[in-house]
């Protein structure tokens, strides 16, 4: 199984027609997903990468039946983009362009609340569900299905825990990188929970990183679940102290006093295993999946 999208996803792809979007989207219709429609306004009619291409994303759901869109789209164009998925009422926007003023994404939390439209990113290399469908970059090649959830807020070290996987001899059941930008979409909350419902995860790996408050939240969820998942985590830049400001949204309530060790410690406080090293994911996944 998988969580947020699947072989039976139907995708839509806002700004179909890109050069980065025409690259990516290839990839992922090889790979199996189900890419049913793009939307670029004026070229509505039109077919791209044997996709038909619509003028609004309404009109590309109705005619589809499309429930997730991927957005290949400038940083300045994720308000109306996030507008019109909400308005069609889809299920899942992944947002890959990075560095969306704070402002905006301010305004497009406030227009996801209340709506079941749910948002991974920006600056996401998106979601995978190995053997069924790619939403975004990842590099697919890497990633074989399997039984181990992978959640992180770094997008390169995403990678790295699925090769860690990969060692472990275990695959994965969806991977998700949750977005580099100041303000995200889906947080640690919403991807554990979401794992935790879904059966055929047997195990978690969480990377987190600097900034803001994702992990401790992350971690108070985890802690007062009755019924636990064996969840491993990891932390970015544990050499490197408190007292720097890495322009994060969430350093303006902790004065720029971001420490690494906090965030670890309410991990392993929560029960979750947090390794030191990241090259030491597959050692304790190999002791869990053993006991599952």
């Amino acid at each position: 199984m998988s969580i947020f999208a699947g072989k039976d996803t139907k995708v839509l792809v806002q700004g179909i027609t890109g050069t980065q979007a025409s690259f990516h989207i290839r990839r992922s219709l090889d790979y199996g997903t189900k890419v049913v429609a793009g939307v670029t306004p004026g070229k509505g009619g039109s077919e791209h990468l044997g996709v038909p291409v619509f003028n609004t994303v309404k009109e590309a759901v109705n005619e589809t039946g499309a429930n997730a869109s991927v957005m290949f789209v400038p940083a300045k164009h994720v308000i109306s983009a996030v507008k019109e998925g909400v308005a069609a009422e889809l299920d899942l926007m992944v947002c890959i362009a990075d560095n969306v003023p704070t402002k905006d994404m301010l305004e497009v939390k406030s227009i996801l609340k209340g709506t079941k439209t749910r948002l991974i990113g920006p600056n996401t290399p998106g979601l995978i569900t190995p053997g069924e469908a790619r939403l975004g970059i990842f590099p697919e090649n890497i990633h074989t299905p399997g039984h181990i959830g992978i959640v992180s807020r770094s997008s390169t070290l995403t990678y790295e825990a699925v090769l860690e996987t990969t060692r472990a001899k275990a695959g994965q059941s969806t991977v998700i990188g949750l977005g580099d930008d100041m303000i995200i979409g889906m947080d640690f909350v919403d991807t554990l929970k979401a794992f935790h419902e879904d059966k055929e995860t047997h195990a978690i790996i969480m990377i987190g990183q600097m900034g803001g408050l994702f992990e401790e939240e992350g971690a108070a969820f985890y802690r007062q679940l009755s019924v636990k998942k064996p969840v491993i985590g990891f932390v970015a830049g544990n050499t490197i102290s408190g007292g720097h400001k890495m322009g994060y949204i969430g350093d303006l309530m902790t004065h720029g006093d971001i420490k690494v060790q906090d965030k670890v410690k309410a991990m392993r406080d929560a029960g979750i295993i947090v390794v030191d090293n990241i090259n030491d994911i597959h050692k304790e996944l190999l002791k869990v999946t053993s006991e599952c």
